[in-house]
């Protein structure tokens, strides 16, 4: 299975983004898909998930009624979209596919697929 992100650029402060995740096959559907960051120098976090056992979204406290993730009704794509951009977004983002317990969903190390990242600027 190949992930493919797209949809990062330079934005300022207050601006609105939306990335994209592109399974090469029917991915979203059955597997838990979710969204990663990494900003230099720090470890990579976990931003956005939606379940693969029901359509429900999870965020981090950080992105919370900023962000919203979702998934076309082929299920072979996840989105991000992102709005009110702040400085601190800044990162090379990441979708991954896996099947983790609720309570491991924001572990990294849980996800057997990862796309190549697509980078995110926000400037203030």
């Amino acid at each position: 299975v190949q992930l493919q992100a797209s949809g990062g650029g330079l934005v300022q402060a207050g601006d609105s983004l939306t990335l994209s995740c592109a399974a090469s096959e029917r991915t979203a559907g059955p597997y838990t898909m979710t969204w990663f960051r990494q900003a230099p120098g720090k470890e990579r976090e976990f931003v956005a998930g939606i379940r693969h056992t029901s359509n429900s979204a999870i965020y981090a406290d950080s992105v919370k009624g900023r962000f919203t993730i979702s998934r076309d009704n082929a299920k072979t794509s996840v989105y991000l979209q992102m709005n009110n951009l702040k400085p601190e977004d800044t990162a090379v983002y990441y979708c991954a596919a896996g099947r983790p317990i609720l309570s491991a969903l924001r572990s990294p190390s849980v996800y057997y697929y990862w796309g190549q990242g697509t980078l995110v600027t926000v400037s203030s």
